[in-house]
């Protein structure tokens, strides 16, 4: 006889988190389907409603996730580092992150939500922490902190164009190298 192993509340929470991350990803909060994240968890939808109670706080369950994400990599890439070599650790590691096309239209699907105000809280929060903690872990000036962040931002719309690793455009190989730089 075969039984199957009992899960925590808490672990079938983390099922369903990952299974909205990959489904939200795509189709964003409103695209996105409680009975598509439930198939893929391979949970019923009441299951699903009982443990996030809204389809708006699993979103903010894989929003949440999506940016810890993010500060991990950071705060692993930095360890032991500070200054310049901090920012160029934090930001070779970003790249790699982005190559992770399900982290990365997360990430943007967070924010093109932000016209909900809870969805807007919860992504100013969590950016705010990001921010906060490299301004912490390089110890650079407000400008220098300013700049790793808004070549962070452009990053994000280069990969969302795919122009990282496929840069055919003089253009586009122009701003990637310029990016990547430093």
């Amino acid at each position: 006889m075969v039984t199957a192993e009992r899960k925590t509340a808490e672990e079938r929470r983390d099922e369903i988190v990952d299974a909205a991350f990959a489904e939200f990803a795509v189709t964003g909060l409103y695209g996105t389907s409680t009975e598509a994240i439930a198939r893929r968890a391979g949970v019923s939808q009441p299951y699903l409603f009982r443990l996030f109670g809204t389809k708006k706080e699993l979103f903010i369950a894989a929003v949440n996730r999506c940016f810890r994400t993010t500060l991990e990599t950071f705060m692993r890439a930095a360890e032991g580092k500070q200054g310049e070599e901090a920012l160029a650790a934090m930001g070779k590691a970003y790249v790699q992150l982005l190559m992770d096309r399900q982290k990365l239209l997360m990430q943007l699907q967070g924010h093109a939500a932000c016209d909900d105000p809870e969805i807007r809280d919860v992504v100013r929060r969590n950016f705010g922490e990001i921010v906060e903690y490299v301004e912490r872990v390089s110890g650079l000036p407000e400008e220098r902190v300013r700049e790793f962040i808004a070549r962070g931002m452009l990053l994000n719309v280069m990969a969302a164009m795919e122009l990282i690793e496929d840069h055919q455009d003089p253009w586009a190989k122009r701003l990637v190298d310029a990016s990547l730089k430093r």
